[in-house]
């Protein structure tokens, strides 16, 4: 995929942050701290669901994918804008934001279709308990995975092959702390009403409906749970509430970014930290605090590590 001839510009200013120089060291220090939290926490996630004994079962292993996605996915945008921070002249060449739009797109549609299967494993679990082992076996559950890292390929090439071929010969000013579709798209030397019209229905849409489709399985599995027993129905909501959460806080900022008209949208670098920074770390905050069995599952494997040192 090469870039036409006329192509005039070669790099996009980030406006990222600004402000004073004092400001701009402490929201390094901040993100910093966020960013290896957010590293941390999910590989012991990742590590744990791996190594416990006790947490082979699908909704761990979905949530071992799940940390793995986040990781990813804030991997792609933090340390360049936290670089940047220290940097007078926030720059990024024309490829490298590219490579930014890319990734962004292919971890954050891989990681749409796992909440959805995430959510479809919460059904199989309390609404059918008694044919879960059989209906989410590991055939599946793989099929799943691999299904959303397809999802997540083909969403991201059908915006990006589009994209990619864009003139660019004006202005190259992105008022955002990353590239994202919407303002790359915006700088264009051609009329982009087509591909604006596309990026809007495959991501802005597909998000919307992918949210929609989410919670109405949730609901589904209260109404059921109701209608089975009251005292089940708190029991679900517990085991629900960090999925619901997890979600709203995915889907949200996706919806509000690109489910509207290029020319009504503005970079907004809160919810561009809070999608890219905030989330990552939330996800594997919520999952462990609200898990019991996660916890244990932690605690026991650092037994394990403290014993074997000791051995030694």
């Amino acid at each position: 995929m090469n870039l036409k001839n006329g192509t005039i510009v070669t790099e996009f200013i980030l406006l990222g942050f600004s402000g004073q120089w004092e400001l701009q060291i402490f929201f390094f220090v901040t993100f910093s701290l966020v960013y290896g939290a957010t590293v941390l926490g999910n590989i012991l996630i990742m590590v744990t669901v791996t190594f416990s004994s006790t947490l082979h079962s699908p909704m761990y292993f979905l949530l071992g994918n799940l940390s793995f996605l986040d990781m990813c996915l804030s991997t792609v945008t933090t340390p360049k804008m936290i670089t940047d921070l220290l940097t007078e002249h926030k720059t990024i060449s024309i490829w490298g934001c590219m490579a930014q739009m890319f990734f962004m797109h292919f971890f954050g549609g891989a990681e749409m279709t796992l909440l959805i299967t995430m959510a479809f494993d919460r059904y199989v679990a309390i609404c059918k308990p008694l044919h879960y082992r059989t209906i989410m076996s590991h055939r599946l559950l793989n099929g799943l995975v691999i299904l959303s890292w397809i999802t997540g390929f083909i969403h991201t090439m059908s915006q990006m092959v589009l994209t990619v071929n864009l003139p660019f010969c004006g202005p190259n000013v992105i008022d955002n702390i990353f590239c994202d579709l919407p303002l790359v798209i915006k700088l264009a030397c051609i009329k982009t009403y087509t591909l604006e019209l596309f990026v809007i229905s495959d991501s802005g849409l597909l998000s919307f409906i992918c949210f929609i489709l989410v919670l109405i399985s949730y609901t589904v599995i209260l109404i059921t749970v109701r209608q089975r027993s009251s005292g089940g129905l708190s029991k679900a909501l517990s085991t629900l509430s960090a999925h619901i959460i997890v979600v709203t806080l995915f889907f949200g900022p996706c919806i509000f970014i690109y489910a509207w008209p290029f020319n009504s949208f503005s970079g907004n670098k809160i919810l561009s930290v809070f999608y890219t920074v905030i989330t990552p770390l939330l996800n594997p905050i919520i999952y462990t605090l609200r898990n019991q069995k996660m916890q244990g599952a932690m605690r026991k494997l650092q037994f394990v590590r403290v014993s074997s040192t000791q051995n030694f």
